[in-house]
């Protein structure tokens, strides 16, 4: 069964399909066709993934799933939040920028958050869910996998960041494959 993950982040795909041959299920993630490009303008991680699904499910008329995800930092406020790709122009900047807005605070706990929407072949949410990791953001970044805020995200109850994890540990955690088995145990389930 191909489903389109409504993304245009390879690394996404590629670590959802990593997740999902992991499980033995015969289902593949696939980018969306040409000209994808939804207006994320919605104000919770939830909004943002039906969007996503929804734009892509136009162009498709088939399954699709969507997640939208981000870093919500309690003495922040909940920031970045749903703008965690958009916080600053690049990766490191993003990083470079969280750090300077926590300069002098201790309370650093924080979570990723990745909210997932699958859309039927009829354009009808067919199912949804939020998967969470637990953390921290630490004074300076740690590790070289993973992407994004992954150097500087503490993973609760663990010595090592998400960086510090192999890609094997932190598909077992993350936030997008706590999501990710409860939409692939759903599909299990109606595919059968």
């Amino acid at each position: 069964m191909k489903v389109v993950l409504a993304s245009s982040n390879k690394h996404k795909v590629q670590e959802i399909n990593d997740i999902v041959k992991s499980i033995g299920l015969g289902v593949e993630f696939v980018l969306p066709p040409e000209g994808f490009d939804p207006e994320e303008n919605g104000t919770t991680f939830e909004e943002n993934s039906y969007i996503k699904a929804y734009e892509a499910w136009k162009l498709t008329k088939t399954w699709v799933l969507a997640d939208d995800s981000g870093l919500c930092i309690d003495a922040l406020g909940g920031k970045p939040g749903i703008f965690s790709a958009r916080y600053a122009e690049t990766p490191a900047l993003r990083i470079e920028r969280v750090l300077k807005e926590l300069n002098g605070i201790e309370e650093r706990k924080a979570h990723f958050t990745c909210a997932m929407t699958l859309i039927n072949p009829q354009g009808e949410v067919e199912y949804k869910y939020q998967g969470i990791c637990e953390g921290s953001i630490i004074k300076e970044a740690r590790g070289t996998n993973g992407f994004g805020y992954d150097p500087i995200f503490l993973v609760k109850d663990d010595s090592r960041t998400m960086a510090e994890l192999s890609e094997d540990e932190k598909n077992q955690i993350s936030h997008r494959s706590v999501a990710l088995r409860h939409v692939l145990e759903y599909l299990q389930k109606i595919t059968k």
